[in-house]
């Protein structure tokens, strides 16, 4: 019986092939590349830097004077839109600025897919989950002065001082709240970058986005607030925290630069 030889040629291609499918089946997909952000929060005054228990009042538009002597917001649910339409949202993004903290007013966002973003996210407050959500930690523990023991809910901005025209002892005490309606005072923005400037992700560098919170455009924009009408607001179902936190959203924060 005559047997069938292959020819070198077949036997070789077929090795070919076979290694092929080998390394094919082996081969996994490259890991995606990613990179970070970093966010740094200036509070100002205006022109000038914000300084507790500053020696020199500051004046309101509607020509108010007032001292500063804490100022804490939350920062949080930060999400980024990059040019394509994707969105990235950072994991676990709750962030608490204080002004009395240096360290509280920098960090960085971790793990963004690499790309060129065109527009940032955030929220100013706490979303209503995580306020009902019991005891927490990190910028949510209710021990960091930012929690409404009494009522359940945390603080989303707070800020105390002085005024020579508040009533009585002229203290200023705003301590803005509620995730309920009608007084629901969570408020979402997205700054503008500045023009023709994209957020770009890449894994070998790490820019950083320097944001100045405006005190002043608390107490002006959409509802004027004056100091001997409005001193304070009180707890989380107050309607007058409603015209800060329409203020605040209106105007207070803007991306000074990207570098």
């Amino acid at each position: 019986m005559q047997r069938f030889l292959p020819s070198p040629l077949l036997a070789n291609a077929f090795v070919l092939l076979l290694t092929a499918a080998l390394f094919s089946a082996c081969k996994k997909d490259p890991t995606p590349e990613k990179g970070q952000l970093a966010l740094a929060f200036e509070n100002v005054v205006g022109n000038q830097q914000l300084v507790l228990g500053s020696p020199t009042y500051y004046t309101t538009a509607a020509g108010d004077q007032f001292k500063v002597t804490k100022f804490n917001y939350f920062i949080s649910n930060i999400k980024l839109t990059r040019n394509d339409g994707t969105e990235w949202a950072e994991p676990e993004s709750y962030h608490l600025v204080k002004q009395a903290e240096p360290d509280s007013k920098a960090f960085t966002l971790q793990g963004i897919p690499a790309g060129d973003y065109t527009k940032m996210t955030f929220t100013i407050g706490v979303d209503s989950a995580r306020n009902t959500s019991g005891a927490q930690t990190g910028a949510l523990d209710q021990l960091n002065d930012m929690y409404w023991s009494w009522s359940s809910g945390y603080i989303f901005l707070k800020l105390e001082g002085n005024s020579p025209q508040a009533p009585n002892t002229g203290a200023l005490q705003y301590h803005v709240g509620g995730f309920r309606k009608p007084n629901n005072t969570i408020r979402t923005v997205s700054p503008a970058l500045p023009a023709g400037v994209t957020l770009q992700i890449r894994s070998e560098k790490t820019q950083t986005v320097h944001l100045k919170a405006d005190v002043l455009k608390m107490f002006a924009g959409p509802n004027t607030i004056r100091f001997a009408q409005m001193p304070n607001t009180g707890h989380s179902s107050d309607p007058r925290s409603m015209l800060l936190a329409d203020n605040y959203a209106a105007a207070m924060f803007r991306i000074d630069q990207i570098h």
